[in-house]
């Protein structure tokens, strides 16, 4: 792999945005009839490759039913405004007026109520009454916490969800996460991420998840980059972890652990490139967020943005442009890319000649 000076002491790979590559056409075109977007992990089958980022901007409990109900999956935040709040409709109208550094300030005062475990219980036990795969997240600082709570109230499958995720994770203060310890012991599959280097997701799947998030998550939301000067590329980095799944598949003597993308999926066509460089599905926040049935009513929103000492997320504000079902499979009534995410998707495979996601991912890319 060439490597670019950046000085004499410091030496770097080239990586790559997904606006910096654009998928080529290939000898053969179809009909979009003809092309399935159906993606399965574990024993969970869905129709669309599509799970929604646990923000509370963009899942409530109802929300993730209707998501649920439409194809996809959505992942509830199991340490937000739902499992604090026996309702928390006014406090989302209430953030929905705040504007400038008020919104952070009051973010910080809102998220400071304690988790409830009985909370955690009824949303999980809500969204599972209707019928629709239950997905929960939790981040690896409260795992040990409240996994069991999440476990006992019926969720289908646990997502462990922080900016960036380690196997190897050093702490002289608390006694670590365990994630191959705890992820063997639990009895649902278990979603880990981020991580954005093919050596930090060989890591976690040699733990025993089923899934890994690329990416730091966030995207529109998030400003880790400009805190912390942390960021890789999506392009690059979903392309690296999708040859670390090749890699174990075959230490593992067939192990098959999916690659999420988390993060930097704002349009119709960043999903089709994800899925091209490599991923299997994508988690996505801001094009929910113009849901007009979104709880964030227009704001959107991620837990980094909320953190009581060094918060890495700010509020962004979006135009609604419709309801969930429209953003997912129109009718479009824009020409950006933001509706009719599945319909696009659809398109781009049968353009491009695919008829599964699988042999989609084996689509030439170019860098433009």
């Amino acid at each position: 792999m060439t490597e670019i000076e950046i000085g004499r002491a410091k030496r770097a790979r080239r990586a790559y945005s997904f606006d910096d590559v654009a998928i080529v056409p290939s000898r053969r075109t179809r009909d979009t009839a003809e092309v399935s977007t159906d993606w399965q992990i574990d024993a969970y089958r869905f129709d669309i490759p599509v799970l929604a980022a646990p923000m509370d901007s963009v899942m409530s409990p109802a929300t993730a039913i209707t998501l649920g109900k439409l194809g996809g999956l959505g992942v509830l935040d199991l340490e937000g405004l739902w499992t604090r709040y026996d309702d928390p409709e006014p406090l989302l109208a209430e953030v929905a007026q705040l504007r400038g550094v008020d919104a952070t300030r009051r973010l910080q005062e809102i998220y400071a109520e304690p988790i409830k475990a009985e909370l955690m219980t009824e949303r999980v036990r809500e969204v599972r009454a209707s019928g629709v795969t239950v997905a929960g997240a939790l981040s690896p600082q409260r795992t040990k916490e409240f996994a069991k709570t999440v476990v006992d109230a019926g969720v289908d499958m646990f997502v462990i969800r922080g900016t960036t995720v380690s196997a190897e994770h050093v702490s002289s203060r608390a006694e670590p996460l365990n994630l191959k310890e705890f992820i063997y012991e639990l009895d649902v599959p278990v979603i880990v991420g981020g991580c954005a280097t093919h050596q930090a997701a060989l890591h976690l799947m040699r733990t025993g998840a089923a899934g890994v998030l690329v990416g730091f998550g966030g995207g529109a939301a998030h400003t880790t980059r400009t805190v912390l000067g942390v960021a890789v590329p999506m392009a690059r980095a979903v392309a690296d972890v999708a040859a670390a799944r090749r890699d174990y598949l075959d230490e593992s003597g067939g192990r098959y652990v999916h690659v999420i993308a988390d993060g930097s999926i704002g349009t119709s066509g960043d999903l089709a490139k994800a899925i091209a460089c490599g991923a299997d599905a994508v988690m996505v926040g801001s094009p929910f967020a113009r849901a007009s049935d979104a709880p964030g009513r227009g704001f959107h929103w991620g837990a980094e943005a909320t953190h009581g000492t060094l918060p890495r997320g700010r509020r962004v504000e979006f135009e609604p442009v419709g309801p969930i079902e429209e953003i997912l499979f129109g009718p479009s009534h824009v020409a950006d890319g933001t509706m009719n995410l599945i319909g696009a998707l659809k398109r781009a495979m049968a353009t491009t000649g695919y008829t599964d996601l699988k042999e989609f991912q084996r689509i030439e890319v170019v860098v433009g």
